[in-house]
């Protein structure tokens, strides 16, 4: 017997992943930020909650994205007015991230509504420990 689309799990991955974003998505609309735009700014919150200053490839590194276009979206940032780039007194082709307190409460506020998007979509999944051991492994984050 042939194999078909839902025997693939990579287009299954690509199919759960598309609405996984678009709920995401949708719970970003009212925060005017799309979902790179959150990743990058919760992750320099988070970076800076811990008591770092990072540049832009310390938060590229940490959120997995590419370095140029973590450079033209933390400028977008900037211009909302939700965090600050700084020269680096060591490197002074590095920019310093700091996220505004206008942008540690509009991230805040992201971050509850992705939290209850994120409920909603995996409310379907009976073991999410488990399954976050996978796409962790998937993810190359453990062995």
């Amino acid at each position: 017997m042939p194999l078909g689309p839902d025997d693939s799990p990579g287009l299954l991955l690509w199919r759960a992943t598309l609405r996984w974003q678009r709920a995401v998505a949708a719970a970003l609309a009212p925060f005017d930020l799309t979902h790179v735009q959150f990743v990058l700014l919760a992750c320099t919150d988070w970076l800076n909650r811990q008591g770092e200053l990072p540049n832009q490839l310390a938060v590229a590194t940490f959120a997995d994205t590419d370095v140029k276009m973590t450079s033209q979206v933390v400028r977008k940032l900037e211009e909302k007015g939700l965090l600050v780039r700084a020269f680096d007194p060591v490197d002074s082709r590095a920019r310093l991230l700091r996220v505004t307190d206008r942008g540690a409460e509009l991230i805040r506020r992201a971050v509850e509504e992705v939290e209850r998007a994120d409920a909603e979509f995996f409310r379907a999944v009976p073991d999410t420990a488990g399954l976050n051991t996978i796409l962790r492994r998937l993810a190359g984050r453990q062995p």
